[in-house]
C-alpha cells in the first residue's frame, strides 16, 4: 500500500529526521531542517553515493566548487536567458503559479510543455478553464517568463556591478574548471568529474515536502568523452543508476519509470534526455536525470571566456571539445524516496514477550544507510553503566551506535528502533553480567539471538 505525504512528514518530524525550519518563528515556506536521524541518513545516502559513482570508478575525480560564481558564467551558460519557468497569476487573489504546472494537474495528455510559447500556454489554460487553486477563479494575468536565480551582492553598494547570483546548479563549477581537473590529474577522455553541492532555485511553486525547495542538494557527474562515445557512456550510466537503485537501494521497479524526454522538451544543450521518476505519494516525478550535454557548455565558456577548453587527444594530436554526459540526482529527493520506499508499518507476527504492540513503524533501510547500526539497550538501571561500557567499546571502533538507558520498557525501545532503521538491538541483562553474553535482535525478522560479548563487534562487522 502506498504511503501518503502527510504520513511521511509526521512520521519524519516525529523521530528527528527533519523539522520545519525557523519553525520558532513560524517557519520559512519550504524550508527543512535536518534533524540528529536525518543527518546521519543525509550523510551515509552521499557517502553510499559517493562510493558507488566516484570510488569504484578508475575514470571519476572528485571536485567541490564554489556557490557564488562570476557572473560571466551564468551568461555563458545560458541561465541569465533561459533559466526561467512561465509564471501566471490569478488577478482575484493574487497568488502565482507556474503555467505549465496548472496545466499538468488539470488537464490529461496536454500537448504543451514549459518550453511551450507562452500564448500558447495562456489559450490551453483559458481553453480548458483552469480555475486558480486558491479561490477558484479563473481571471488569470499574462503569463511572463520569471527567472530562478537567487540575486545577491558582493561589496558595500548594491548596484548592477555587483550583481551576483546563488548557482542554481552545480554543473557549472565543474565545466568551468574542466582545464584545471584535466591537468593536475593527467586524465584521458573519458573521464568524470563529480561533486556534491547546495544548489538554489526562486521556485515559483515549491512543495511536495522535501521534493521541491528553493535550496537543495545535487550529487552531480559531468562525464567528459569524445564525441562518438557519448552514446555508449550514456547507456553506461542508465544501467549504473537503474543497479544503484535496483539491487543497492532494493527499489521495487513498479516505483521507477524511465522516461525519455520528447524533441520538444530537450533543454538548449541536451540532444538527449532520459529522467528516471519515482512513484512518490503525489505521482510519478523526476528523481533522476540524465541528459547529453554535447559539447554546449565547454564551447560557449571558452567563447565567452577566451581560455582553452579544449582537450588534446594524444593519439591524433588533434584537440577537440570534448562532449559531456549528465547524470544528475537530487540529494533531498532521493532522501525522501527512499523513506517513501523503506517506510512501514506492518502487523507485527510471531511476537516476543516483551512485544505487545499488534503493529510497529519500521523503516526497513538497507544496513549501510542506517543511522545507526547497532542500539545498546540496558534492561534495568542496575545494567546502565556497564552497557554504557559496551556503547563506548562499539564508537570507538569507528561503528555508528546509539545507548538507550531511558526508563521505557525494552519492548518500547525496539519500536523507536525498528522506526529510525536501526538493524541490530543489543540487550544488556543479568546474564550479560553472569554468562558474558548479550541478546542480538534482528530488526526484519524480530528474531533474537544470544553472542559472547566479545564477539560484538565481529558480529556487527560480518552482518554490517
Amino acid at each position: 500500500m502506498k504511503n501518503n505525504q502527510d504520513d511521511i512528514v509526521n512520521f519524519l518530524k516525529k523521530y528527528g529526521f527533519i523539522f520545519q525550519g525557523s519553525e520558532i518563528y513560524g517557519g520559512l515556506a519550504n524550508s527543512w531542517d535536518y534533524g540528529p536521524i536525518g543527518v546521519l541518513l543525509k550523510n551515509n545516502l552521499k557517502s553510499l553515493w559517493w562510493r558507488e559513482f566516484v570510488t569504484k570508478n578508475p575514470e571519476a575525480v572528485g571536485l567541490d566548487s564554489a556557490i557564488i560564481l562570476n557572473p560571466k558564467v551564468w551568461d555563458a551558460s545560458g541561465h541569465l536567458a533561459n533559466f526561467s519557468d512561465p509564471l501566471i497569476d490569478c488577478k482575484k487573489c493574487c497568488q502565482r503559479f507556474r503555467a505549465d504546472k496548472l496545466i499538468e494537474e488539470n488537464v490529461k495528455n496536454a500537448s504543451v510543455t514549459e518550453a511551450s510559447p507562452l500564448d500558447e500556454l495562456k489559450k490551453c489554460i483559458v481553453d480548458n478553464h483552469i480555475k486558480c487553486p486558491a479561490c477558484g477563479s479563473q481571471d488569470w494575468t499574462d503569463i511572463r517568463k520569471f527567472n530562478l536565480m537567487f540575486k545577491t551582492f558582493q561589496g558595500v553598494t548594491e548596484d548592477a556591478l555587483t550583481t551576483l547570483y546563488l548557482r542554481p546548479e552545480t554543473a557549472q563549477g565543474i565545466f568551468i574548471n574542466f582545464a584545471n581537473v584535466q591537468r593536475t590529474t593527467r586524465m584521458k577522455l573519458p573521464f568524470a568529474v563529480c561533486q556534491i553541492g547546495k544548489a538554489f532555485r526562486n521556485e515559483i511553486t515549491p512543495g511536495n515536502f522535501i521534493f521541491r525547495t528553493r535550496e537543495f542538494e545535487q550529487m552531480e557527474i559531468e562525464y567528459f568523452c569524445f564525441p562518438e562515445q557519448s552514446s555508449e557512456i550514456f547507456d553506461k550510466e542508465i544501467n549504473v543508476i537503474k543497479n544503484f537503485l535496483e539491487n543497492i537501494l532494493n527499489f521495487d521497479k513498479k516505483n521507477l519509470i524511465f522516461k525519455e524526454h520528447k524533441k520538444e522538451e530537450l533543454s538548449h544543450y541536451s540532444s538527449k534526455t532520459i529522467d528516471v521518476q519515482y512513484n512518490f505519494p503525489h505521482g510519478f516525478s523526476e528523481l533522476w536525470g540524465i541528459a547529453n550535454r554535447t559539447n554546449f557548455d565547454l564551447t560557449t565558456h571558452m567563447k565567452k571566456s577566451g581560455t582553452n577548453l579544449s582537450y588534446l587527444d594524444s593519439n591524433t594530436n588533434n584537440k577537440i571539445v570534448p562532449y559531456v554526459v549528465e547524470p544528475s540526482v537530487g540529494l533531498d529527493r532521493l532522501f525522501y524516496a527512499i523513506v517513501c520506499e523503506k517506510y512501514k508499518n506492518e502487523k507485527i507476527e510471531n511476537k516476543n514477550v516483551e512485544e505487545k504492540e499488534e503493529t510497529r513503524e519500521i523503516l526497513k533501510l538497507p544496513f549501510v544507510l542506517s543511522p545507526y547500526k547497532i542500539a545498546i539497550l540496558p534492561l534495568m538501571s542496575k545494567h546502565k553503566e556497564d552497557a554504557k561500557k559496551v556503547f563506548l567499546s562499539v564508537i570507538d571502533k569507528n561503528i555508528s551506535a546509539i545507548l538507550d538507558d531511558s526508563s521505557v520498557s525494552i519492548g518500547k525501545k525496539y519500536r523507536r528502533q525498528d522506526a529510525i532503521g536501526t538493524p541490530f538491538c543489543a540487550t544488556f541483562d543479568d546474564s550479560t553480567i553472569k554468562n558474558h553474553t548479550i541478546t542480538i535482535r534482528n530488526r526484519d525478522t524480530m528474531k533474537q539471538v544470544s553472542i559472547d560479548i566479545d564477539d560484538l563487534i565481529e558480529f556487527i562487522n560480518k552482518n554490517i
